[in-house]
């Protein structure tokens, strides 16, 4: 057999898996496989980013939108320790990734040698699998058995450190698969008696409630969902990674759980005889004070993670698997019902909240533009078909709430790590990921300055990414809970910013500021009809909280609607 060097056979070896595009940026104990990434340009489209944050936030825009796992490339030592937050990030929000980080020499580890940084002992907590390739021979296997690792059964990030001597060395290369790992069992068949059991309970259920995670995406059971939902007719409710898993205006759907989340699923979570939550783990954003969460109802919980059942909130039946089947199986078993007087419960809590919080959030007559009526025009303006990506603060909050969804995988945003930065490089991951839609990023004036420099990605590529800047001169979120719950104390909190229109058209990006509410219609209009690249700056009210909200260490149905300045 023909011998190739060790970077040649990782190319080989990530196109065997379907590779088509990488994010990554080059140093030198990666420059092997750099210079055997020359010769594949054709089939290997590599992203250079600004920064190896963005990287690993790019690939994950990109799997988020596409299913696929993303890939990230970087060097070794400060390149790999730059990756850090993203894989953290992945690993919370089940993102599956591959990150290649170059490595020094075998021989040389362990004598703090040039840019040395254990990445194994550094990234095996926040990762499913990190991995060092010491020999040329183990390229194959290890791809395989990484790409396999990251999308099966609950997703998840895998790193591979790439010792310099294993992409120099060379090797009679052969392509592996691999679809087995002894102890490791990503899709369990499913237990009979807990599909009997879960459809019992839901038969005898009169007021049934079932919260929707991001586990219905991963599962790609979007349709099984809707027909377990619709055959017993019951309710839903999201959380905000789940959002997109179930249209926005189905009739089921009342809308988004947790602290920002609606008033009626977050009351009527009190009051069901019955909780189903499904590819969701009880995240203390979503159950609030655990000791009163749900006390009254039994609780199934469908899941991939066993690891996930009892973790946060005692449940009477874990249903354990793919959702994409588990669902299935027990819609079979559900007698067709209806709950008409359990659903009209929510409308009360509906008009409520429409009244006190999301009329005068969209609808304002007078004063600075509100985040919540950019982000709903936005949303209209792309028929609600559009990806929603988020940075995080404020402007992730009230896109959650205002931004609307009839597409499956349209919401990118960082849920468990909140990852300020996030959001620019996300969305060109997403723009790669899903070439033929709208990508619409909102983002705080702090978030953006902390990956600003991914501009250059953008100008580099001719990203498609709308970017809708809602600049309220604050780090908003933190200046809300100072307002709230720290006598407004606004302890570095206000933004001295730059010109970030200046800036935009700097890197080539077309900008446009709006500061009256009688120019946003056009602007959003000329904004999505621009080809490329934009920067919609939207000067926002300063003190524009995000509303209702269940206070830290409260009851998840004790939700604040109105907050009144002192």
């Amino acid at each position: 057999m023909e011998k190739i060097t060790g970077a040649e056979a990782m190319m080989r070896a990530l196109e065997n898996e379907g590779v088509d595009i990488l994010f990554g940026y080059p140093g030198g104990s990666i420059m092997p496989t750099y210079d055997a990434l020359y010769d594949h340009k054709k089939t290997l489209n590599h992203i250079l980013v600004r920064h190896e944050q963005g990287a690993v936030h790019a690939a994950q825009g990109y799997a988020r939108v596409s299913g696929k796992v993303g890939c990230a490339i970087v060097t070794s030592g400060p390149g790999a320790t730059n990756t850090i937050t993203g894989i953290a990030d992945a690993m919370i929000d089940s993102t599956p990734l591959v990150v290649i980080a170059g490595q020094v020499g075998v021989a040389m580890l362990g004598t703090d040698a040039f840019q040395e940084v254990d990445v194994v002992g550094v990234t095996s907590p926040i990762s499913k699998w990190s991995y060092q390739i010491r020999r040329a021979e183990d390229i194959a296997w290890a791809v395989a058995r990484a790409f396999y690792i990251a999308k099966s059964g609950r997703p998840g990030p895998v790193v591979l450190d790439f010792a310099k001597n294993a992409q120099t060395g060379m090797v009679e290369y052969e392509p592996a698969k691999a679809d087995f790992i002894r102890s490791y069992d990503p899709d369990p068949d499913l237990n009979e008696e807990e599909i009997r059991e879960a459809a019992k309970m839901i038969n005898e259920s009169v007021k049934p409630f079932v919260l929707v995670g991001q586990g219905v995406e991963l599962g790609n059971a979007r349709e099984e969902l809707k027909a377990f939902l619709e055959k017993a007719d019951m309710p839903c409710g999201t959380t905000f990674l789940g959002l997109s898993a179930i249209e926005s205006d189905h009739r089921l759907n009342k809308g988004i759980l947790g602290m920002h989340g609606n008033l009626g699923p977050n009351v009527m979570t009190n009051k069901c005889d019955l909780l189903i939550a499904v590819g969701m783990r009880f995240d203390d954003r979503v159950t609030g004070n655990l000791a009163t969460y749900a006390k009254q109802a039994k609780i199934i919980h469908f899941d991939i993670d066993r690891s996930e059942f009892n973790k946060n909130v005692k449940v009477n039946l874990s249903v354990h698997g793919d959702c994409k089947k588990s669902l299935a199986a027990v819609t079979k078993l559900l007698d067709k019902a209806t709950h008409t007087s359990w659903i009209d419960g929510f409308k009360p809590y509906e008009e409520k909240e429409y009244q006190k919080v999301i009329d005068k959030a969209l609808h304002p007559t007078e004063g600075p533009l509100l985040m919540g009526e950019v982000i709903r025009k936005v949303s209209e303006a792309t028929n609600n078909a559009g990806i929603m990506v988020t940075d995080v603060g404020q402007n992730q909050l009230f896109a959650c709430r205002y931004f609307k969804f009839t597409k499956a995988r349209s919401v990118v945003t960082s849920g468990g790590l909140g990852t300020m930065g996030f959001g620019i490089p996300a969305a060109i991951g997403a723009t790669f990921g899903a070439p033929d839609r709208t990508v619409c990023l909102f983002v705080g004036d702090g978030g953006l300055q902390m990956t600003i420099q991914e501009f250059g990605t953008i100008m580099e590529q001719g990203a498609p990414v709308k970017m809708i800047l809602l600049n309220n001169n604050y780090l908003g979120n933190v200046r809300q809970w100072q307002e709230m719950f720290f006598s407004h104390r606004y302890s570095f909190t206000p933004m001295l910013n730059p010109n970030y229109e200046l800036i935009a058209k700097g890197y080539g990006i077309p900008a446009k500021t709006v500061v009256e509410r009688s120019e946003l219609d056009a602007a959003i209009k000329e904004m999505l009809a621009t080809p490329g690249p934009y920067l919609l700056q939207c000067a926002i009210m300063e003190e524009d909280n995000v509303m209702p909200m269940v206070p830290p260490g409260a009851n998840i149905d004790e939700m604040i609607l109105e907050y009144k300045s002192k």
